[in-house]
C-alpha cells in the first residue's frame, strides 16, 4: 500500500496552492483531481485573464458565521505576498477597478505557476475519490480503486458552484462522515431572476447597463448592474446576492451620484417643452429612460410637472424596491456560500479540531469573498495555513 505524508483533495487554486507549503519539509505529499486539468476555475476566471487577488483584501469583505475566522490566515499570507510571488514567475499585472488585479497575459500564467511552485508534489488527475476511512494516526483512502494511506488528510474540493465544471458535495460529505457540521450551502455572486410581470419590462432591456447602488440587508454595493432575459445582473447583483435571501427585497438607486431631484427641476426651467423621457435620458440609458416613462405613466411635458411631481420621480429613481423570485442557481454562481462550519476547524491552521490530521481550504469552508478577487485570495491564504502548519509539524 502506498504511503504518503499529505494527500491534498482538489486539484484547484487552494489545493495548488497548499502543496507548494506542504512540501516544504520534504514529505511525500499527493494531489488528486478528479477533473482531466487542473484549476480549470483559474482558467476561466476573470474572462481568461484570472482576478488573482485585490489590493483591498482584508477579512471585512468576506461573509462567515464567524466573522473573525478567516483573519488569522488573510494577515499571515497577504495579497502583497501573492503579488511578490508573481514578480518572481515574471508575470505581470494590471488593476482593473476597485483593487481587483489581473494578469496582463493569460490566466494559464496563473497555472503555470501554482504547477510549478507545487514541483515536488505528486500530481494525480482524473483519479476518483472512494472510501475514506480513519486508519490509526491517519486515513486510507481509495482512489480510483487503489488504496493507499496519508498521515495528513487536506480537502480542497471546493465548492458547488459551476458543476459543469466538476463542482461536487463531496467536501461536505467529508466533513459530516467525520463529524463536522456543514451550515446551509447556497449559491453566491450569481445573477438574480424575476417573475413575469417583472421581467415584462425588464427583459426587453437585455444588454443594458448603468452604474447603480443596490441594497439588500443592510449592505450596499455602488457597481454595474445589467439588464438581462432573466432578470438583473452585473457587479452590483453579483455582490448583492451574497446578502439576498428568498422572500426579500432589493432596493435599486438607478443614480446614486446624481440629485435627480435638483436635475430635474433646472432642466424645467431651462427645457421645459421637452418630453419626461426625453430628459430622463439626458440622465440615464435612453432605452431604460423609455421604459420607466412607460411603466410609470410619465406624460406630458417637464414645464407641467409641480415640485411633488419630481420629488416622487427622484425617489423612485433613487430608490426602487424589486422582489427577485429567486437566482441563477449554481449553474453561474462564482461561488458557493456556507459550508464547513468554521467553529470546528482551527483559524491558524485549518486543521480539524475533532479529527486531528483532517483540513479544510478554500471555498469549501464558510467563508466567501466579495466579487473582485478576493476568493482567491481567501485560497491562497487559507492554503498557505494549512500547507504550513503541516511542513512545521514535520
Amino acid at each position: 500500500m502506498e504511503q504518503f505524508d499529505t494527500i491534498i483533495l482538489g486539484a484547484g487554486a487552494a489545493g495548488l496552492f497548499c502543496a507548494k507549503f506542504a512540501t516544504l519539509s520534504g514529505g511525500r505529499v499527493l494531489v488528486v483531481d478528479h477533473a482531466k486539468r487542473p484549476a480549470e476555475k483559474v482558467r476561466i476566471s476573470g474572462g481568461g485573464r484570472c482576478n488573482f487577488t485585490n489590493l483591498y483584501a482584508t477579512a471585512n469583505n468576506y461573509i462567515s458565521q464567524n466573522k473573525h475566522f478567516a483573519k488569522s490566515a488573510l494577515a499571515r499570507y497577504t495579497q502583497w505576498d501573492f503579488i511578490d510571488l508573481l514578480a518572481s514567475h515574471s508575470i505581470t499585472w494590471h488593476e482593473k477597478t476597485l483593487g481587483q488585479l489581473f494578469c496582463d497575459g493569460k490566466s494559464s500564467a496563473i497555472i503555470d505557476m501554482l504547477l510549478a511552485e507545487a514541483s515536488k508534489a505528486e500530481l494525480r488527475l482524473s483519479t476518483e475519490v472512494g472510501l475514506i476511512e480513519r486508519d490509526g494516526a491517519g486515513f486510507q483512502v481509495t482512489l480510483s480503486g487503489k488504496t493507499v494511506q496519508t498521515r495528513n488528510l487536506v480537502v480542497a474540493t471546493g465548492g458547488k458552484s459551476i458543476p459543469k465544471m466538476g463542482a461536487t458535495s463531496i467536501g461536505y460529505r467529508i466533513a459530516e462522515q467525520f463529524g463536522l457540521p456543514v451550515l446551509e450551502t447556497r449559491p453566491g455572486l450569481v445573477p438574480l431572476t424575476f417573475a413575469p410581470h417583472e421581467l415584462d419590462w425588464i427583459a426587453p432591456l437585455a444588454g443594458t447597463a448603468l452604474d447603480a447602488r443596490v441594497s439588500a440587508n443592510g449592505t450596499s454595493f455602488d457597481e454595474a448592474l445589467l439588464f438581462t432575459h432573466r432578470g438583473l445582473s452585473g457587479p452590483s447583483i453579483l455582490q448583492i446576492s451574497n446578502y439576498w435571501r428568498e422572500g426579500d427585497d432589493i432596493n435599486v438607486n438607478m443614480l446614486p451620484t446624481t440629485d435627480v431631484f435638483e436635475a430635474l427641476k433646472e432642466a424645467r426651467s431651462t427645457q421645459g417643452r421637452k418630453q419626461m423621457q426625453t430628459v430622463l435620458a439626458t440622465l440615464m440609458p435612453a432605452k431604460l429612460a423609455t421604459a420607466l416613462a412607460d411603466k410609470w405613466n410619465l406624460k406630458g411635458n417637464l414645464a407641467d410637472q409641480s415640485d411633488k411631481a419630481l420629488t416622487d420621480l427622484a425617489d423612485r429613481l433613487h430608490a426602487m424596491p424589486l422582489k427577485p423570485t429567486g437566482s441563477e442557481g449554481y449553474r453561474t454562481a462564482e461561488v458557493t456560500l456556507g459550508g464547513v462550519d468554521t467553529d470546528a476547524l482551527s483559524s491558524k491552521t485549518m486543521e480539524s479540531k475533532t479529527v486531528p490530521g483532517l483540513y479544510f481550504i478554500g471555498e469549501v469552508v464558510d467563508v466567501t469573498g466579495w466579487l473582485g478577487g478576493y476568493n482567491f485570495q481567501w485560497a491562497w491564504a487559507s492554503a498557505a495555513a494549512c500547507g504550513r502548519a503541516i511542513a512545521e509539524a514535520g
